[in-house]
Parts: C-alpha cells; structure tokens; sequence
C-alpha cells in the first residue's frame, strides 16, 4: 500500500494520551447504512428484540433511566464485551476532549509540576501561559493552595479548574514567601521542543505527542537545528503515548527517502506493506530515546528508524500496542471507536504486548538515558547540573531532574547515572547489598551499605559521591543547596 493510499485511510489517525490507540479516518453512519439490504431474516430479528426490550424500559422501569441513558449504556456494553482496551464509544463532548489531549490543549495555569522531598516544585512555565503573565517562575516552591498548605502529589489537583476561574498560589522563591493569584484559561502544551549542544554538534528534540501540527514544528525544530550546525541528532520519544499516524509518518519522511513505515493486517490477516517514497534521507547519526511510556505511534516511528537502520535505540522496552483503530461517526453525533488492524514493524515484529527492544538498555533513571543517548550521539564530555527541580547538560537546560540524598557530610547520587557518565554500568547484588561500577575503560570499583557507601531508596540504588570520586579520579563533581554539577574527562 503506497504512502498516498495510507494518507486517505489515515487523514485524521490519532492516539489517545491515556488509552494508546492508533486510530485510522472516521467514517460515517452511512458506511453500516450500505449493508441494510443485505440484512438476513435472522439479523432482523435479533435487532427487533433489541428494540422490544428497549421499548419495554422506556415505558416500564420505574428507576427513572432515560431512553438516551438506555441507548448509550446499551452500545457501551456492546463495546466493552469485545473486551479490548483500545476500542471504545465516544459522545460527542468525549471526542472533543478526546482530540484536545492528543493535540495537549487544556484550560489550566501552564507548569509542569514535580513533589519531591515533600515540595511542589514547578520545573516549567510554559510561554504564552497564564502562569508565565502572573510571574510564577521554573524552580518556585508552592507551598499553598488557596490558602491550605501542600502536603502531597495529590495537592496538584486542587491547581486545576474551571476556564476564568482564579487559583492563589503562595510560594517560596530564595527563601522568600509570596502569593501569586493565576487565572485559569486555554493552554497549549508545544509538542516539540529541541536544544543544541555545540561542543559536539548534537541535536535534540523531544516530541511528546504527535499533535495535528506536530510534523511541522518538528520540520521547524529540524532546520533551526541544521542551520546552527548540527552533526547529529538525539530524538526523545519517552512518554510520548502516540498521536495522529499521519504526523508520524510525515516526519519519518525527513528520516527516509523511501522504504517501507510499516505492514497492516486485518480480518484476513494478509500483510500489506506501507510505504514512503517521497521522503529525504536525515543524512546523520539519528539515536532514539524510548522507556515504557513510548507507545503506539511513536512505535511506529521507533520501529520503522531502526528496522530501516537509520537509528540506534537507547532506553528501555517500549510500551507494545500495535493495534489500529477507526473512528467511526455515529448519527446522532457520537462516535465508535473499533480495532480493525494490526500493525508489524518494517521487519515483520508483531510488539503488541511486548514492545520495541532497545539496542543500548538503560533502565530506570532518564538522566542516564539522556547521557548514553548523547554519547551514542558523539559528545566526548558532559557537564551534568541538576537538582529536584532542573537539569542541564553542558550548560543546556533540559526537561529532567537529579535528586540526591544527604546523610550527614555523605552526599548520595543515583547510581545508573554515575554508571552512564562513566561510558560504563552498574550491577547490583542483592545477597551481598553490594553495587559494582564499571567504567568504560573496564576498571571496576564496589560500593556496599554495610560501608555506608549506598543507600537503596525504592528499588533504586545512589551511591556517595565522595567515595565514588576516589575510586573514579576522572570524576569531578560539586554541590550547593541541592544541586548536585558532575563531570568526567
């Protein structure tokens, strides 16, 4: 199947943020309309039993249920019997909402929160929000909520509300408190974000969804990066949970000249190819960052770089939903969102349930990720700042954090980190609650808890940094009310 006939099917495909589905175009009502007069004598029945027992509850029950509350739950039921995660009926007012979030448009403040070491961080305020026009800034400390003090993850809802409607914030900034009143209104969260790391000449850009105008940003992103001299390219598909098909396939374009996006199946199960052939080679080194969250169309464009041998992974397995579904328009304005496809990588990889294998494993610390990914990329050396709230690589901020644990004059750091920044990695033996560092160079070192040199802090390991930089001389590191600066020659 050439990629024009793909364009048709897939004209409005898209992702939903929480339930992975990969949806191909709707069709309308008319499409079950074609097949009346095909309709058996026996199939004619049972939808007149349908219509009897519905009859029956419209005029008899006396829980006051009413028709429209009958048919809905009747077709929901209907839906939820195929017992597939991934097909689902929709009013009109959840497809709209359904539709904002794969495009990350919602009413709010604009940040990104974290609650960490029992304070609510904002690690980012978003342009053009209202949080950015009432002075809220990267690194504040909310400490209230209209007045009631934070006390848990669970504090972030109290943020969000109604559109106009007011929510007053008091924080903590340099020691300082203050109150700041944000009004609530429409915010829309970019999809794709890039920075640049001159001293290797490396690219980066994050996509988190793919939105409606997802391949354009990202055409954007792609140029302003060649223009500043960009060698290679580190692309960041965690936690991005999918999007319209057709912004994956369009920016696969900008990887691939021609080749094959991906194989279809459906009720026969005979495969069919899905092709690119108006496309233009990326021409560079491309690495992809995934972790469990990256699913569905973002597997499709994981898959088709790698199976292409256009790019290296990094990461951790990816999510496994390789299922298509199309969006079907009801006539009384709802709509049914039904499998009908199943889709194989390039080579014929059926992930569903599984997920993409990453070809460098790293798992459980996305700043370790990001390192290996950039190493991958073609950096010789990193600087790494961070802290509860920010990171920043080589001087570059980027979406993340570090956390560090102190016990005294002991200052602890995760573990997987240290091992990536080393070019290296760490083992860690249950029995003997010893952690093992390798470096690149192979020169190994351990560090156990009887020794005070680990601490392990939900299934995750940190290590002291002081004895870390002894075993590890080409460590340098420092740090200041929590923000912890490392490097390695």
């Amino acid at each position: 199947m050439k990629w024009n006939k793909l364009n048709k099917l897939c004209r409005r495909a898209l992702v939903p943020l929480l339930a992975f589905p990969l949806l191909a175009l709707p069709h309308t009502a008319g499409a079950a309309e074609d097949q009346a007069g095909t309709e058996t004598g026996a199939e004619a029945s049972e939808l007149q039993v349908i219509q009897e027992v519905l009859d029956y509850l419209d005029a008899y029950n006396i829980e006051g249920v009413k028709r429209e509350e009958l048919l809905e739950n009747a077709i929901r039921g209907m839906v939820y019997s195929l017992d597939d995660p991934y097909s689902d009926y929709f009013t009109a007012e959840e497809l709209k909402e359904f539709e904002n979030s794969v495009n990350q448009e919602f009413v709010g403040i604009g940040v990104t929160l974290r609650f960490s070491g029992n304070k609510l961080f904002v690690t980012e305020v978003l342009p053009g929000s209202p949080a950015l026009a009432s002075g809220l800034q990267k690194g504040d400390v909310i400490a209230k909520i209209d007045g009631q003090p934070v006390t848990g993850n669970e504090d972030i809802l109290r943020i969000q509300g109604e559109e106009n409607t007011k929510v007053v914030l008091g924080i903590t900034r340099g020691g300082k408190a203050q109150s700041i009143t944000v009004t609530r209104n429409p915010v829309s969260i970019p999809a794709v974000t890039g920075s640049y790391l001159p001293s290797g000449r490396i690219g980066y850009i994050a996509i988190s969804s793919f939105s409606e105008q997802g391949d354009r940003e990202f055409a954007a992103e792609l140029d302003k990066l060649r223009g500043m001299g960009m060698r290679s390219l580190v692309l960041d598909l965690r936690d991005n949970l999918g999007g319209y098909v057709e912004t994956a396939a369009n920016i696969a374009k900008y990887f691939m000249k021609s080749g094959t996006l991906m194989y279809t199946s459906g009720q026969n199960n005979e495969l069919e190819a899905v092709t690119i052939s108006d496309g233009q080679d990326i021409g560079m080194p491309v690495v992809i960052l995934t972790n469990e969250l990256t699913a569905s169309a973002s597997e499709i464009l994981t898959g088709a770089l790698r199976d292409n041998g256009i790019a290296s992974v990094v990461g951790t397995r990816t999510y496994g939903k390789a299922r298509i579904q199309n969006v079907f328009n009801l006539s009384n304005g709802s709509s049914l969102k039904l499998t009908v496809q199943r889709y194989l990588t390039p080579n014929r990889e059926d992930f569903n349930h599984v997920g993409l294998k990453p070809d460098i494993e790293v798992k459980n610390n996305a700043v370790a990720q990001l390192i290996t990914g950039l190493y991958k990329g073609g950096a010789r050396t990193l600087d790494i700042s961070g802290s509860p709230a920010a990171l920043s690589v080589n001087g570059v901020p980027f979406r993340g954090y570090i956390d560090t644990l102190k016990d005294g004059n002991n200052i602890y750091v995760p573990s997987r980190m240290i091992g990536a920044l080393l070019k290296g990695n760490v083992a860690w033996t249950a029995n003997g609650q010893k952690l093992t560092v390798t470096d690149g160079n192979g020169k190994t070192a351990g560090f156990s808890i009887g020794a005070k040199s680990v601490k392990l802090v939900n299934g995750e390991t940190y290590v002291e940094i002081h004895q870390v930089a002894n075993k590890f001389p080409g460590l340098t590191w420092s740090y200041q009310q929590g923000n912890i600066r490392l490097s390695c020659k």
